[in-house]
């Protein structure tokens, strides 16, 4: 599956669901609110970290994406395959201290 295209087209579509876990992430992250238009600018050129196939009630995926002022942003997105919507399960910037290049763990 073309992660970032599917999840693109879901915000072009206007079929983006945020949880409330992803909407309380955004207004406490500890680098500062995340607003809905920076997490589009990070889905619209995202890259795939890890794909999570078995997630349960759906099949989830973390992205890494910036947005237009650089801001570096992972995005846990779920894709509900019958009702063709995208699932912002969470978002945050990551601690550069915990990543390689906000792509790899560090261990």
């Amino acid at each position: 599956m073309d992660w970032p295209g599917v999840i693109r087209r879901c915000f072009d579509e206007d079929r983006v669901l945020y949880t409330a876990h992803a909407r309380r992430e955004m207004r406490q992250e500890e680098f500062g609110p995340i607003s809905d238009a920076e997490v589009y600018e990070a889905v619209c050129n995202a890259d795939v970290i890890e794909t999570y196939p078995d997630d349960k009630p759906y099949p989830s995926v973390l992205l890494f994406g910036q947005t237009n002022r650089s801001r570096p942003l992972h995005v846990v997105c779920a894709f509900d395959a019958e009702s063709e919507q995208a699932i912002i399960v969470t978002t945050y910037e990551p601690d550069p201290d915990l990543w390689y290049d906000y792509r790899r763990r560090k261990r």
